[in-house]
């Protein structure tokens, strides 16, 4: 017993009272019983006292164990393994440590600095000497009781006494305190005073390279960051938490590391002022060094809400709105497509979604062909195009002839019109692979959106792409789960579009076709027929419908309809009919104004 005995005190648990043959419940020297300080430990010892188990019944700690057998000492199974052991802490007084107060060298070293004597008696900065060498004593106190030191010598090599709690420096100046200063280091916490405020802590461990990747550690995992929760109750009093850590990656690391810990919500940061055209001070003792007090007081002063990701103020978008107020955001009132008629109610903004609908042979993926080219003739625009039901040959042969304007074979319509010749065909083929960008499936596969918006993205940022074209929708693979319904699906991938415009500022235009139309008898039909979902209306910016006219008592045969059913953005365009004509040689789209002009 007295064998297990003292391998149990190794590991923390404290057996000396546990009788063998019993469970027994005690502290758990892992979790502390939590702020309850229950005894969530069982222990059991068997009855030979050869040997114990343990568990803690604690759902945030667990900790279980056992120490196996030991027969004249040892231990059957050998060593104890995978079983954390327990630091015990040190228990220190200003006397064991043989700490004394600064000298007149080191008191001279802190005036440099801008830290007065008053400001080291008050936070009792002390000394000690290391042989013949004297290095600079922090004492961390709570409750007016020393609980660990930290030392710094001439060459600011930092080091602490080992098996000492980790708390904050200064902990006891924001008891009970609603706003707190964090900096990095103890001469901060200082510089901090002579600017008139008390209400400020140290971290004791200085800064990490960088931002964890991981998930959170629970509290007992979370080791690096251990003084934060020694520290919680000190911490859970404060509404404002004021982050005033260094400013370089390190620093701004360490600022993230506890804002995420403390929560954001409650936190605010501070910006370093510029010592030059190029450079920030680097933290709160150099800003009281160059500027004085005063300055370093504004400053905390001016501290900013910590950013939290999705939540956002209008002035964060002043920059934005008085540009688009003065008309220098380039294209955000929207590109003209290229026709007077329809410029009036349909102009092309990045970043939107255009549903394009219409009965089958009435135009759509043509006029949207025309659209692109007039687009890249009057702003250099770049596309990426998802076409499934145009073999390459056949789309490269319709946007050569919108853009050189004649027929790629010899006219078939009874009009004597030019065929492209050689030379302007080279000239279109170039123009093909500067403007134009293909996404299709290599195999009998149909591709899912989720692969589509990921080509586009990279044909966005590789090639600078600003607009893709998704045509039709019926080709694409859209598996969905069983428990999801139709216009769940549609609702989502819509989104899915929106974001994908949006983030990368790519107008997309979205050909979908109306469902079978039992009782047509013509006339356009409406955005609500797209089949599949009444989403198609809902999630887009735009909705048009693109109407042939086949009813030669209706008027020429060559007339296309425009019908823009929705405009969200209304700077842009408006609900209404454009008429353009169509030239089946040709393939271009004109204002009926145009055309008439070309007639006479």
């Amino acid at each position: 017993m007295k064998v297990l005995r003292r391998k149990m005190e190794e590991l923390g648990i404290d057996s000396n009272l546990c009788k063998p043959g019993q469970y027994n419940h005690l502290i758990c020297p892992m979790c502390k019983g939590g702020d309850s300080g229950e005894k969530s430990l069982s222990l059991f010892i068997t009855a030979n006292g050869n040997s114990a188990l343990w568990t803690c019944f604690r759902a945030k700690c667990g900790w279980r164990g056992n120490t196996g057998a030991y027969v004249n000492g040892n231990s059957t199974s050998g060593r104890i393994a995978h079983i954390p052991k327990v630091k015990q802490t040190r228990e220190i007084t200003e006397k064991s440590l043989d700490l004394e107060p600064p000298c007149s060298e080191l008191c001279a070293y802190f005036a440099e600095r801008m830290i007065s004597g008053e400001t080291l008696r008050r936070n009792a900065v002390m000394q000690r000497r290391y042989g013949d060498q004297i290095v600079i004593a922090f004492p961390y106190r709570r409750n007016g009781e020393l609980v660990s030191c930290k030392y710094r010598d001439i060459n600011k090599k930092f080091w602490q006494e080992k098996d000492t709690e980790k708390i904050f420096y200064g902990l006891d100046d924001i008891k009970d305190s609603n706003d707190i200063i964090i900096v990095e280091g103890e001469m901060d916490k200082l510089a901090m005073e002579e600017a008139g405020f008390r209400n400020c802590v140290s971290v004791p461990d200085g800064a990490p390279a960088s931002v964890s990747k991981k998930e959170l550690p629970s509290e007992e995992q979370d080791t690096k960051y251990q003084y934060l929760w020694n520290c919680k109750e000190y911490l859970e009093k404060a509404s404002r938490i004021i982050l005033a850590t260094d400013g370089d990656l390190p620093g701004q690391a360490l600022a993230e590391e506890l804002a995420r810990r403390l929560g954001r919500e409650r936190c605010w940061r501070v910006k370093w002022p510029k010592k030059n055209d190029v450079d920030h001070f680097k933290d709160a003792n150099e800003v009281l060094m160059y500027m004085g007090p005063t300055i370093l007081k504004e400053v905390i002063e001016s501290a900013e809400l910590y950013p939290i990701k999705g939540l956002f103020n209008f002035r964060d978008y002043f920059d934005e709105i008085d540009a688009y107020y003065y008309r220098t955001l380039g294209y955000e009132l929207g590109v003209s497509t290229g026709w007077r008629g329809l410029n009036e109610i349909y102009n092309v903004v990045p970043g939107e979604l255009t549903i394009v609908t219409g009965v089958p042979n009435s135009g759509k993926s043509e006029w949207i062909d025309a659209l692109l080219s007039n687009l890249n003739a009057s702003v250099g625009w770049k596309f990426a195009l998802c076409s499934m039901e145009n073999k390459v040959r056949e789309h490269a042969r319709k946007l050569l002839e919108k853009h050189i304007k004649k027929p790629f074979f010899d006219a078939r319509y009874g009009e004597s019109v030019e065929r492209m010749s050689v030379d302007e065909l080279e000239q279109g083929k170039k123009w093909l692979s500067d403007t134009f960008y293909l996404i299709r499936c290599e195999n009998d596969c149909l591709p899912s959106i989720n692969w589509v918006l990921g080509l586009a993205k990279a044909a966005v940022l590789r090639h600078g792409v600003n607009g893709l074209v998704i045509d039709p929708y019926n080709e694409l693979d859209h598996q969905r789960p069983p428990s999801q319904t139709e216009t769940e699906y549609v609702s989502q991938m819509l989104t899915k579009v929106k974001r994908f415009a949006q983030h990368h500022s790519c107008h997309v235009w979205f050909v979908a076709h109306p469902r079978q139309l039992h009782h047509w008898v013509g006339s356009p039909p409406n955005l609500y027929d797209i089949s599949g979902s009444a989403h198609f209306i809902n999630k887009c910016d735009n909705g048009i419908v693109i109407h042939r006219n086949r009813d030669p008592d209706a008027g020429p045969m060559d007339q296309v309809q425009v019908c823009v059913r929705k405009v969200r953005n209304k700077v842009a365009g408006t609900i209404g009919d454009a008429f353009l004509s169509y030239n089946r040689v040709t393939g271009e789209f004109m204002d009926l104004s145009e055309t008439l002009r070309r007639r006479t």
